[in-house]
């Protein structure tokens, strides 16, 4: 685990086998930025590995680079074994990849669309191999459904159907609950564990702090570089953050006054109250004796509780002072 360095070695269910991905440096720029930059990452078979890091921080285009889509111009290691310069083509045929944007034949039933990339991936027995994934994945009732006509719930779930007909060793999931339900994200996330205990390895990217909890290991990436990796307990314990939960009149003004404190590493709300992190206890009481002196009354009316940070504290003080790349 690491916060702001270079990762370390996890282990995972089956830690006598090479890792499923295993890449060091892995850079790509364009137009002369860094996309990602200098990105390393070890994921062993079995396990889910979650990306987090704002819109623009390189999740997709690390994906696209480990699936054999795209070339990185530095850096190198292997996915499933395979080098991802020189192999990617055999990467492909091993691979589920699953986009943001739903990519199925809207036009096409469900059974048509499974059987379409059956064909690509030309899958032995394709008809029971087709009827075996309608049932899995709880389709079978809606075979005959055109595939324009799903909620989003129903498309994530034909997606997600399209990527293991060919049986694949990795899933590499771009976002793939965004727009669900949370009922439907967590038949998603259920099923993906049940995959995964089967030893289906799961690259996943997600901006959800509740997904991002339901991985085995986490990586956050911001603006082309890797801040910090580990289990969501490992990186809670290393950002050291003490945390307050504040209560009270005037929130909204009081989280502007606190985020002009430099101590103040974090300041998020969370329903009726602020959550507020540094570095220190010391520096937190510092930090609120500072504004208590210039507003004593409503100070009086705060109710200040000490609570455990959670990873979107972590990941909000994680962002401070890091620079746009488009800069």
């Amino acid at each position: 685990m690491s916060i702001g360095a270079t990762p370390a070695t996890t282990t995972g269910t089956d830690s006598g086998a090479p890792p499923v991905i295993d890449v060091r440096g892995l850079t790509k720029r364009y137009g002369g930025r860094a996309v990602v930059d200098h990105f390393d990452m070890r994921v062993p078979k079995g396990r889910i590995y979650g990306f987090l890091g704002p819109n623009g921080s390189g999740k997709t285009t690390t994906i696209r680079m480990l699936c054999g889509l795209l070339t990185p111009d530095e850096g190198e290691g292997t996915c499933l074994g395979y080098d991802i310069r020189r192999e990617s083509r055999l990467i492909k045929r091993q691979v589920g990849y699953m986009t943001q944007k739903f990519g199925l034949y809207e036009d096409l039933s469900i059974a048509e669309n499974l059987d379409f990339i059956a064909r690509i991936y030309q899958v032995p027995q394709r008809p029971a191999k087709v009827e075996a994934t309608l049932q899995q994945l709880g389709l079978a009732s809606r075979r005959n459904q055109l595939a324009g006509a799903l909620s989003g719930g129903w498309k994530q779930r034909l997606a997600l159907a399209a990527c293991l007909l060919h049986e694949p060793q990795l899933l590499l999931l771009d976002e793939p609950t965004a727009g669900v339900d949370p009922k439907a994200r967590r038949e998603f996330w259920d099923h993906l564990h049940e995959l995964a205990a089967a030893g289906l390895t799961v690259l996943v990217s997600t901006h959800y702090m509740d997904e991002a909890e339901r991985c085995h290991e986490l990586a956050y990436i911001s603006y082309g570089r890797l801040l910090a990796q580990g289990t969501a307990a490992q990186l809670i314990a290393a950002a050291g953050l003490v945390t307050y939960a504040i209560q009270g009149p005037d929130l909204i003004a009081l989280a502007h006054q606190l985020r002009e404190q430099p101590a103040i590493r974090s300041v998020a709300s969370f329903g009726n109250a602020l959550h507020v992190s540094a570095s220190s206890q010391q520096e937190l009481d510092a930090a609120l004796a500072a504004l208590r002196v210039l507003d004593v009354q409503r100070s009086e009316q705060l109710q200040i509780t000490a609570i455990e940070p959670n990873l979107e504290d972590v990941f909000i003080a994680l962002m401070q002072g890091v620079k746009d790349n488009y800069d």
